[in-house]
């Protein structure tokens, strides 16, 4: 089944109530690749809990409404979809438990074309169950590769942030683990594609891939590390584009442009030359 634009644009996304404990906000940051070096105070913080804090890259799973484009009346084939853009902004300091709201609407439907496929984007609002106070704000896109030509309208599309043409200020190398998607996806996201073989096979994948999320998560660590001092209060916003894949087991290099608050980013795996996170933007204090 097609996608049908005015439903899908139209579509309810339920709300989802998350009821955030420590042990989540540890496993988010384990997952991503905090604690690698054990003796490291700055990276402790964040899976230990003692004093612990939440990495401001953990707004992207918050309220997470799961696979909803999942369900057959999308008309969206799940097994090619892959993660296009994803963005965060912290409203206020992100807690590391505690129940929160996440309200996720569809803000547009972009058909690319028969043979390009379409764009699914999304905006979910966090907020603190008891306060309603608004934590962050959140926008991603999905792209789906195999549903283009339904009809719809071509845009209007966001235009990406510039990256400067002059060699990087800064740049951050960060291993990833063999199992780091394994880790990452009970973190709430169990798409198959992250987990199963055949599944990736399916989609065009030689081997289950890393999440979207997390491959942001990781140049989310290095700009913290880099540009912030480990500081998330620091950390205002972050948004990018993803171009590739990044197999678990990669190390992901951030090359970093900061002027003043505004860091452009992108994200690369070196060993096979590949950018896969492209038009970064992000904001510090």
């Amino acid at each position: 089944m097609p996608i049908n634009y005015e439903k899908l644009i139209n579509r309810e996304i339920p709300a989802v109530e998350q009821c955030l404990t420590k042990r989540d906000t540890m496993l988010y940051a384990l997952g991503v690749g905090l604690g690698a070096d054990p003796i490291d105070a700055n990276q402790l913080k964040f899976v230990y809990e003692q004093n612990l804090q939440a990495l401001p890259t953990m707004a992207i799973i918050l309220g997470y409404p799961g696979p909803w484009h999942a369900q057959a009346d999308t008309g969206i084939t799940r097994s090619h979809v892959v993660h296009g853009e994803q963005s965060f902004r912290i409203r206020r300091p992100l807690p590391v438990e505690g129940a929160i709201i996440g309200k996720t609407r569809i803000t547009g439907v972009v058909d690319k074309g028969r043979d390009k496929g379409a764009l699914v984007m999304t905006e979910c609002e966090v907020r603190d169950k008891t306060t309603e106070e608004l934590i962050c704000t959140l926008t991603s896109t999905m792209f789906c590769r195999a549903d283009g030509g339904f009809g719809g309208p071509s845009g209007p599309v966001k235009s990406p942030h510039p990256i400067p043409d002059t060699p990087p200020h800064q740049a951050c190398d960060l291993p990833t683990l063999p199992q780091a998607a394994l880790i990452y996806r009970l973190s709430g996201d169990y798409n198959p594609l992250h987990a199963d073989p055949a599944a990736a096979h399916k989609a065009g994948f030689k081997m289950p891939i890393l999440h979207g999320r997390c491959t942001f998560s990781v140049a989310g660590h290095a700009i913290l590390k880099t540009c912030c001092g480990y500081d998330p209060a620091r950390f205002k916003s972050m948004e990018g584009r993803f171009s590739s894949p990044v197999y678990p087991g990669e190390t992901i290099r951030t090359e970093i442009w900061q002027d003043g608050p505004i860091v452009s980013f992108r994200a690369t795996v070196p060993a096979r030359g590949v950018t896969v996170i492209n038009n970064g933007r992000a904001e510090i204090a």
